[in-house]
């Protein structure tokens, strides 16, 4: 009896692993699905341009409309989540994204990139939306872990997109290399059909869900100031740094390599610092957050003051920091709250303002190089929100999450 009682539960033990495995890797797949629509177009924007006549001001909503639409489809996504379901929203979202790639390889036309702009952005935002709340429940205590894992497989899949993309444009346009994208999407789609089409997320209760209103609580607002501000970097970045180098001197090539070198950063530090989050004994995030501020500092400071000389160490330093920031925010919103669904339904709010922020931040330091002639007062506005949210981190103390989530603390 003994013996056959071991057996059942390491054959249980053994199918838990397998579903965690499983699991794991269709979070991580997911995450590699969210960036190429964006960032396979940035070293193919000349070849668009030419080839659509569409001038650079338009070019750059191909960037601004996603992230719109993260933080529209964000705000929205419990509706959303109601209407659809969980399981059923993402396959729904992995489709938009599939069709937004495929409709941009066999159509070349302006108008098909900027409605696939909103097209695959919705499906992108409807996922970032759902998968904080559904890592937390199906990860519990892992979920830190689990989120820099999905958060790393984020930013690969946009690093990974952007160094393609060129060549595969080589060998047979540009369409090709900003809609071959299509296929993960379809890949994962798969995967998710089989694995979960029949795992619907347990009914949360109606008061975890409407008793958590995030428009009426100010730490909600905080956090969407917050992770706005500390991600507002990265749209910047992407869009401006190798046109920064590019008018100090570099090559275009070497301007993208750059970028590239920043994207390893960003992913080693999306897997170490939720890593480190993952060992805390309490979900005292604050100094892992104050680390990786100060490390997007001291880039920004790096880009101002000694930007050719030291240009490797800037860029790394400032990539680990914005790699860190992105998944260490996520982290902090669902550490608020204990219930998952009510948790992502503020991480989700917390999205929402902050994409929107990410949105503008491109224009705005696009706007202030044609103001001052240099990019170096658009790292120095970005240095200054830094330093404040530096500040703000204080505030963050898991001992009062409870309280001020009930609206009885202020912020």
């Amino acid at each position: 009896m003994t013996t056959q009682s071991g057996a059942v539960g390491d054959k249980a033990a053994h199918s838990e692993t397998l579903q965690f495995i499983g699991g794991l890797l269709l979070i991580m797949a997911l995450g590699l699905n969210l960036r190429p629509l964006l960032a396979s177009a940035s070293p193919l924007m000349e070849d668009i341009r030419m080839a659509t006549g569409l001038g650079y001001g338009v070019l750059a909503w191909l960037t601004t409309l996603p992230f719109l639409c993260m933080g529209a489809v964000a705000l929205a996504s419990g509706r959303l989540q109601r209407l659809l379901g969980e399981s059923r929203g993402i396959m729904l979202s992995l489709a938009a994204i599939g069709a937004a790639c495929a409709l941009r390889q066999v159509s070349g036309t302006g108008m098909t990139l900027l409605s696939t702009a909103l097209l695959g952005g919705a499906g992108i935002a409807l996922i970032q939306a759902l998968v904080p709340g559904l890592v937390k429940r199906r990860f519990g205590a892992r979920m830190p872990l689990v989120m820099g894992l999905y958060s790393a497989s984020l930013m690969s899949g946009g690093g990974l997109s952007a160094w393609i993309s060129p060549r595969l444009a080589e060998l047979g346009g540009w369409q090709l290399g900003v809609g071959i994208w299509w296929v993960p999407a379809v890949i994962t789609l798969v995967g998710w059909f089989l694995i979960f089409r029949r795992r619907a997320a347990p009914p949360a209760s109606v008061a975890a869900i409407e008793g958590v209103r995030p428009w009426r609580l100010k730490r909600a607002w905080l956090l969407a100031l917050y992770f706005g501000v500390i991600n507002a970097g990265y749209s910047s970045v992407v869009t401006w740094l190798p046109v920064y180098y590019q008018e100090l001197g570099w090559s275009a090539v070497a301007g993208g390599q750059l970028l590239a070198w920043m994207t390893i950063f960003q992913v080693l530090a999306a897997l170490t610092m939720p890593a480190l989050a993952q060992r805390q004994k309490n979900a005292d995030r604050r100094w892992l957050l104050a680390a990786s501020l100060t490390a997007q500092l001291v880039g920004y400071l790096g880009f101002i003051f000694m930007p050719q000389s030291l240009a490797l160490l800037w860029n790394a330093i400032g990539g680990f920091g914005l790699g860190a920031s992105f998944s260490l925010g996520l982290i902090l919103a669902l550490d608020h709250l204990p219930d998952a669904r009510a948790a992502g339904r503020l991480a989700a709010f917390m999205q929402g303002f902050g994409f929107m922020l990410n949105a503008m931040s491109p224009w705005i330091s696009g706007t202030l190089r044609e103001m001052t002639g240099s990019f170096i007062s658009a790292w120095a506005l970005l240095a200054v929100g830094i330093a404040a949210m530096l500040v703000v981190t204080l505030r963050f103390n898991p001992k009062r999450y409870a309280r001020v989530m009930q609206g009885q603390a202020g912020y």
